[in-house]
């Protein structure tokens, strides 16, 4: 058995500062010594002094990216890194040192800005991950009790959770009861009661009871280290854009380069001035790099990642966040997404001389020892209505047929309809998409009990909202009978509805939409969902009961549980799509301007290093606007 030391226990876990950040030390470092040369220039002290200073400053800013450079050359890759290193030290070979620190002070400090950045959007969505405690007690079967490393504890170890502390591994309730906050993992407002065969999840709070819990997976597998592991891939995923910039990049340097030499080599052989040729090229050689274009795409989609991330909703990389947007049509599954996925009792049909109340309190008795999930929902519902539910003796079960039991005296069957002949209330409430169990007292009928999966209260709005954004009504793909797909599709307003399909025929639907010229996003949350999430164009997965299943196969999880986060998703997507456009073009126009006015006519360095960087840096602050609040609701 296992029991978890205290969050209070715990050593605080402390993000390092953002000035200990190796880029912006040296970003700040290369910013002082420039102001140190300026100001030793302005003062008239000797050259020496000055140059000294200023040459600190190439140092101190500009030995990473052009180390980074020299090694991406060693692999016969022009890097835009070095290209820039190589104009400074240009720069100060013409005797233009102040012009060249100037150009090592931005690029290091646009560097600087881009770790931030990355660093920002990566801490906004593992802190949703930093949830599980470090150490548990392992309590052996003799009673004893040993600190040890929650990573240490295996499937089918105990945990004892006591009242308000952590959960410490994945596992099932197998005694005790209490009220566990899993706001951290499925984002529920209120405590969710815990009894013997509930789940609960690592990093959990438990509430006023205790609980023993068995272990069903190590640290390891636990949702939240998935989620974890996900996160990581996000963070160094590539979406399509940025690859194929990349690629751009790497002809275009080539050129950059070619061009330098060009406006060197051919001026010279015309007669002109070595100094003035070489600062001109030196100047195209900086305002032509592609810095800025290169950092247009993934600022925005990993900002939008971040932005979802605080929200519940964890997108596996910036491919999927891109590939969001471009949706066409939405494909849902029935149970568990549009639906609660679990059953209500809707209606009692008395068929002999008892009420309503009466064959339900008959019910719940009969059904009470039954784990069957319809037994829970009758009992429960007994127990809204505030009847008596006495206890049965006899009881039996029947696996596919229902339960027997004596409740007071009676003989109770409750099970399948088709021991019943010549009732047509039930084919009435099977054709309305209800499950009917048949209630028998003393070998004669006594009801009907119509059970339903209840429709989610935000599933009509969120149908409305993704039409509105995709021009196209979502698809229903489910599994279950044809009526009860209608039932729910007429009331959250599908009309493209394909029932009693198994895993393969989803699948296989979602290839026939994707055949038409759709981009397909496929919303499910279980095994049967699995084939057709591989298939989809963008796979995402409620929470709930599918999560662990989601971490692996879909490329969206709403971790919380919450259909109405999908249209937000949808939105932010769109708008980082947009503002990726916005930044390209940004980009793209100060580098036709500055490379038009250098070869036109003579821009000055400290000018054209000034205009490119700046240009750097403003879309890389253009994708952090991603993360506010703000740019999530005006998705929605």
């Amino acid at each position: 058995m296992v029991t978890l030391e205290r969050p209070a226990a715990l050593p605080a876990r402390r993000r390092a500062p953002i000035h200990a950040m190796p880029e912006v030390r040296w970003a700040a470092a290369s910013l002082a010594l420039f102001a140190a040369g300026c100001a030793a220039q302005l003062a008239g002290t000797p050259a020496p002094v000055w140059w000294t200073l200023y040459l600190a400053c190439y140092a101190a800013g500009g030995w990473e990216p052009g180390l980074a450079g020299l090694r991406a050359l060693r692999e016969r890759t022009l890097d835009v890194d070095l290209l820039m290193v190589v104009a400074a030290i240009a720069a100060a070979a013409i005797g233009q040192v102040f012009d060249g620190a100037l150009l090592i002070v931005i690029f290091a400090t646009s560097g600087a800005v881009e770790a931030v950045v990355t660093r920002r959007t990566e801490e906004s969505v593992r802190a949703l991950l930093d949830l599980a405690p470090e150490r548990a007690t392992l309590l052996r079967d003799d009673g004893t009790e040993t600190s040890v490393p929650v990573a240490d504890l295996a499937v089918g170890d105990m945990v004892l959770v006591r009242p308000g502390e952590r959960v410490g591994a994945d596992g099932v309730v197998v005694s005790g009861t209490s009220e566990v906050d899993q706001a951290s993992i499925t984002g529920e407002g209120l405590p969710t009661p815990k009894r013997p065969g509930d789940e609960v999840f690592a990093g959990t709070v438990n509430g006023t009871g205790a609980l023993r819990v068995v272990v069903q997976r190590v640290a390891a597998e636990s949702v939240v280290a998935r989620i974890a592991a996900m996160v990581e891939q996000a963070s160094a995923a590539k979406a399509r854009t940025q690859l194929f910039i990349e690629r751009v990049e790497q002809r275009y340097s080539v050129a950059v380069v070619a061009g330098a030499l060009a406006l060197v080599a051919i001026p010279l052989a015309f007669g002109a001035a070595f100094e003035p040729t070489l600062l001109r090229a030196m100047t195209f050689m900086i305002v032509a790099s592609p810095c800025a274009v290169v950092l247009a795409t993934m600022p925005p989609l990993l900002a939008a990642i971040a932005n979802g991330g605080r929200r519940g909703v964890l997108v596996k990389s910036a491919v999927a966040m891109e590939a969001l947007g471009r949706t066409g049509v939405v494909a849902f599954d029935k149970t568990g997404t549009l639906t609660e996925g679990r059953p209500h009792l809707e209606s009692v049909t008395p068929l002999g001389g008892l009420d309503e109340d009466a064959v339900l309190a008959l019910a719940a008795a009969a059904e009470r020892p039954s784990e069957h999930p319809l037994a829970a929902a009758i009992v429960q519902a007994a127990h809204r209505r505030g009847l008596p539910v006495a206890e049965a003796t006899g009881f039996s079960s029947v696996p596919g047929r229902g339960v027997r039991a004596t409740v007071g005296g009676t003989d109770v069957v409750v099970g399948s309809p088709a021991v019943l002949d010549g009732v047509p209330e039930v084919a009435t409430l099977e054709a309305g998409g209800a499950t009917v169990v048949a209630v028998i007292a003393d070998g004669r009928p006594a009801g009907l009990l119509a059970l339903v999966d209840r429709l989610r209260p935000d599933a009509a709005g969120t149908v409305t909202r993704l039409t509105e954004l995709t021009g196209t009504a979502p698809v229903l793909l489910t599994g279950d009978n044809a009526a009860a797909a209608q039932r729910v599709a007429d009331a959250v307003g599908i009309t493209d509805v394909r029932a009693g399909l198994l895993p393969d025929a989803k699948a296989a639907a979602v290839r026939e939409l994707q055949a038409a010229g759709r981009r397909v996003l496929l919303v499910g949350d279980g095994v049967n969902d699995a084939p057709a999430l591989a298939t989809a164009d963008v796979g995402v997965a409620l929470g709930g009961r599918g999560i662990a299943l989601a971490v692996e196969t879909a490329d969206v999880v709403i971790v919380r549980d919450d259909l109405t986060t999908l249209p937000n998703l949808l939105g932010l997507s769109r708008r980082a799509r947009r503002v990726v456009v916005a930044n390209v073009a940004i980009a793209a126009t100060v580098i036709a301007s500055l490379v038009t006015w250098d070869l036109v006519g003579t821009l000055p360095l400290p000018l054209g290093v000034a205009g490119h960087e700046g240009s750097t840096v403003v879309v890389a602050l253009n994708g952090l606007r991603l993360l506010r609040a703000a740019a999530w609701r005006r998705a929605g």
